[in-house]
């Protein structure tokens, strides 16, 4: 099937999309979507700086989980499903942009939740958007029969009582409620995995690892900019550029780095099933939840720097060490290492990971020595991999 093209219909029925569909690529709406939900993620970062700043690491982090599980997960939901039954028709793109407003939403309920744990608005945010999905879910399951109907259903029915769930804990006394967010986070995640027991939807692999990758570089866009900006505060704010630049200067190699590391390999060629893709796609929490951290990191030894954040160097540089080392070995633990070839290749990155952590004792020039460590962890990789013997394309491993 392809691509429907301008004029928009009204309404084309909701059938799935082939995933052997050649030339399949992100959509504008796609596209716009992502840009929107980094409103949401910028909300998660700052009120994570704020959190560690204040030396609040604890509760902080567990918030800025939680937040971002959210937004993160709607995105996955969306990217999937849109991946098998974009029909681009005038009711699919009325329930993305509801969905666009949900989370945007959810972005303004962000600083309640984390300031004064009142969840209330980010709730009824996600609840929007988690109604648009169901109702593009019953849509899918109108327009097929048999199994694929099935399936619909059962992710419509899914998603429905979560959103009951997550209203019901707008009401709960706060002690309460880390139990149940517990409980509703496996239900979420359980929804896909029992839905496509009977029947599985028709992603395309191409256009999911392009989804994943474009999600990607826009959260890393994010980091670099929240790091420019606290950069240019701190500039303000003292006339000792030393250590300031030492921490612009190894953000931005980290940054740098974290790019290059996560294109080295095609993810692509690891979906070729079900239990893959899911392994793959869940796991993509952590990368891109510390890609964002990396960025208020930054931010955090910028402030530590000018003295505006009781915390100490090392505490500082630990939050940009830690996220940075969660994203090297997430990366390599997803894809990265089914590429490689010998134990040289293999051992890379998870030394580059111990490294990277080590710097954290260096305090604020810490930020610096990480940002050279993987800098030197690219250079070193680009030559192991362009050795004599490895210039062909390797096949990824299968287990």
């Amino acid at each position: 099937m392809s691509h429907p093209t301008a004029p928009t219909g009204l309404l084309r029925r909701m059938t799935s999309r082939s995933p052997e569909e050649g030339h399949r690529a992100a959509t504008a709406l796609e596209l716009f979507f992502d840009l929107c939900f980094v409103v949401a993620v910028a909300q998660a970062g700052a009120r994570l700086v704020h959190a560690d700043a204040e030396a609040h690491i604890a509760s902080g982090v567990l918030g800025y989980f939680l937040v971002f599980f959210a937004i993160w997960w709607a995105w996955m939901n969306f990217t999937w499903f849109a991946s098998a039954y974009d029909n681009d028709d005038v009711f699919y793109r009325v329930a993305v942009l509801v969905q666009i407003a949900g989370i945007l939403v959810f972005a303004a309920g962000i600083p309640r939740a984390f300031d004064n744990g009142d969840w209330t608005i980010g709730i009824i945010g996600y609840v929007v958007m988690r109604l648009a999905m169901t109702f593009q879910w019953l849509r899918v399951a109108r327009h097929n029969t048999g199994a694929e109907r099935s399936m619909a259903l059962k992710y419509a029915l899914g998603l429905a009582i979560c959103q009951v769930g997550w209203v019901a804990v707008i009401f709960l006394p706060d002690g309460a409620r880390p139990y149940l967010f517990a409980v509703l986070v496996l239900a979420e995640l359980s929804v896909p995995p029992l839905a496509e027991k009977g029947f599985r939807t028709s992603w395309h692999p191409h256009h999911i690892a392009e989804r994943y990758s474009l999600f990607t570089i826009i959260v890393l866009g994010e980091s670099i900019t929240a790091a420019t900006i606290a950069v240019q505060k701190g500039l303000d704010e003292r006339d000792e550029l030393g250590e300031l630049l030492a921490i612009a200067g190894g953000g931005l190699l980290i940054v740098f780095a974290a790019w290059w590391i996560y294109f080295s390999s095609p993810a692509h060629e690891r979906l070729t099933s079900m239990k893959r893709a899911l392994q793959w796609g869940y796991g993509h929490f952590f990368i891109l939840a510390s890609a964002a951290a990396i960025g208020a990191g930054i931010e955090v030894a910028v402030e530590q720097d000018t003295g505006e954040a009781h915390i100490s160097s090392v505490t500082a540089a630990a939050a940009v060490t830690v996220p940075t080392a969660l994203f090297l070995f997430t990366c390599w633990l997803l894809q990265a290492r089914h590429f490689k070839r010998d134990a040289a290749e293999k051992a890379l990155m998870p030394v580059t990971v111990v490294l990277v952590l080590a710097c954290t004792f260096l305090g604020i020039w810490g930020v610096l020595a990480a940002g050279i460590v993987m800098a030197v962890a690219v250079t070193v990789g680009v030559l192991l991999s362009n050795r004599p013997d490895s210039a062909s394309l390797r096949t990824p491993q299968l287990t």
